[in-house]
């Protein structure tokens, strides 16, 4: 990033420990652009707060933190911001302890609001055959995105991870895939074989491309522009894609991952396995999916158990 990165109302922290911030999330976390803008401005709310309150950051409390997540609330901030803004209080104070700015971390105890379970939408096995059959494939778009779909939901793709993927990271006759995913984290995903066969019908057309200079490398490409594709391009042709297949769910290109994920829990995988194959940092991430298949499991009982099925 070129752009220097500065915040108003610096006078409350000093610049050179803003500086090291950023520093600290490049180098050491690996955050993307978009991340660090969203961790700075989380930090910017926090400086505003500190600046009208009169409150030095080395010697904040927990009470005047709580007061200060109780403002983002009462300002009409969604509970899911408002934990996104904490989380990235938190990073910040975490910085100034590990460098020593501070001995002990003021926001250890600093409670995040509560969420409700949000459960991901899910695609039924037949559900994204009947997708990938509205596709013509006898057109090269229609090739590309029938292996788009297919590499989605075999390997359980980030969208990010998808447009990113190159030839490079392909090691199709061990039957691996290597993906960069967030924080610029590896990891090895198996893929199947249809995946492989799809991937391979699309070399077919894919080599007779000519690449824009500097993506030779990538896999899937705008058929007109000889780019990487956009995110906002798969979730267009996806939603068209579901609409001829008839399916009434709203979903997006990330509904193939939960689709995976959920269809391994339900065939046996343990939720470590899944948590390795989903790139998740965190357990509790992919215990979301844990959730999802107790609702389905309630609602076949309430479906098929004699004691709930109404008499005619």
């Amino acid at each position: 990033m070129s752009k220097k990165k500065t915040l108003s109302g610096i006078g409350v922290v000093p610049q050179v420990l803003i500086d090291g911030y950023v520093r600290y999330l490049r180098l050491e976390k690996g955050v993307t652009d978009n991340t660090l803008d969203a961790y700075l401005n989380d930090l910017q709310k926090l400086l505003n707060y500190y600046g009208d309150e009169g409150i030095d950051y080395r010697c904040v409390t927990l009470e005047q933190l709580s007061h200060f997540s109780a403002q983002l609330r009462e300002v009409g901030i969604s509970p899911t911001s408002q934990k996104r803004v904490l989380s990235g209080v938190r990073s910040f104070y975490a910085y100034l302890t590990t460098e020593g700015e501070l001995e002990q971390d003021p926001t250890e105890l600093l409670e995040s609001p509560k969420l409700g379970l949000h459960l991901p939408e899910v695609l039924t096995i037949e559900e994204i055959d009947r997708i990938e059959s509205a596709i013509d494939q006898s057109t090269p778009q229609g090739v590309r995105d029938h292996c788009i779909i297919e590499v989605l939901y075999s390997c359980g793709l980030r969208i990010s991870e998808l447009c990113a993927l190159s030839f490079s990271n392909l090691f199709l006759e061990e039957g691996y895939i290597r993906v960069l995913g967030k924080g610029r984290k590896e990891r090895l995903v198996p893929i199947s074989h249809r995946a492989v066969r799809e991937l391979e019908n699309w070399f077919t057309i894919r080599r007779q491309m000519e690449p824009v200079k500097g993506f030779d490398d990538v896999v899937f490409l705008s058929m007109r522009r000889r780019k990487p594709l956009s995110r906002i391009s798969l979730f267009i042709f996806i939603q068209q894609y579901a609409e001829v297949a008839g399916i009434a769910k709203k979903i997006s290109p990330h509904t193939f991952r939960h689709s995976f994920a959920t269809h391994l829990l339900e065939g046996g995988a343990s939720l470590r396995a899944i948590q390795a194959m989903l790139g998740h940092e965190k357990i509790s991430t992919t215990e979301i999916y844990t959730h999802l298949d107790r609702s389905r499991l309630r609602e076949e009982v309430l479906l098929h158990h004699p004691r709930n099925i109404k008499k005619e």
